[in-house]
């Protein structure tokens, strides 16, 4: 089975948070302060978070699980 999930590109994340905060999962952390991190087996694929951020750096990959 194919599901969406979100990707942060975190090497051009600014690590503020607004993905974060409008995850309705609480799949996404920031780490180090420096990037976003998505944590695949709680993402819903709602796309909330790629909606959010001033970076544009979220994308919606497939994965199989």
């Amino acid at each position: 089975m194919i599901k969406r999930k979100a990707r942060v590109l975190k090497d051009e994340c600014v690590a503020c948070g607004c993905c974060k905060k409008v995850c309705p999962r609480n799949a996404i952390s920031i780490k180090k302060g420096m990037y976003s991190q998505v944590n695949e087996e709680l993402c819903v694929g709602c796309k909330k978070c790629i909606l959010v951020c001033p970076a544009d750096v979220i994308e919606l990959i497939e994965v199989e699980v």
